[in-house]
């Protein structure tokens, strides 16, 4: 398993926010980026929630299987899906 590149404690509220910011890099503007908001109105796809996946991985030691994720509709799907495997 990766190591976190940080040895800082991983809370709920910084998966949030380092997601958040990523997604924001993704091109949705940060106001849109809601709990509620569906990735597909933001438009990101499969692919960049891969890529998500992959950021988690990297930054917090989050491994999560792709197909794990197959049912994640919105923001708070993926960021409690995180948050459940960072535990």
């Amino acid at each position: 398993m990766p190591m976190p590149e940080s040895t800082s404690t991983i809370t709920p509220e910084l998966i949030e926010k380092t997601m958040i910011e990523a997604l924001a890099n993704m091109g949705p503007e940060p106001d849109q980026i809601t709990r509620d908001a569906k990735l597909e109105d933001l438009e990101v796809d499969s692919l960049d929630l891969i890529e998500l996946l992959q950021i988690a991985e990297e930054k917090f030691g989050v491994e999560i299987n792709p197909e794990d994720a197959k049912d994640v509709t919105t923001v708070g799907d993926a960021l409690d899906l995180m948050i459940a495997h960072a535990k």
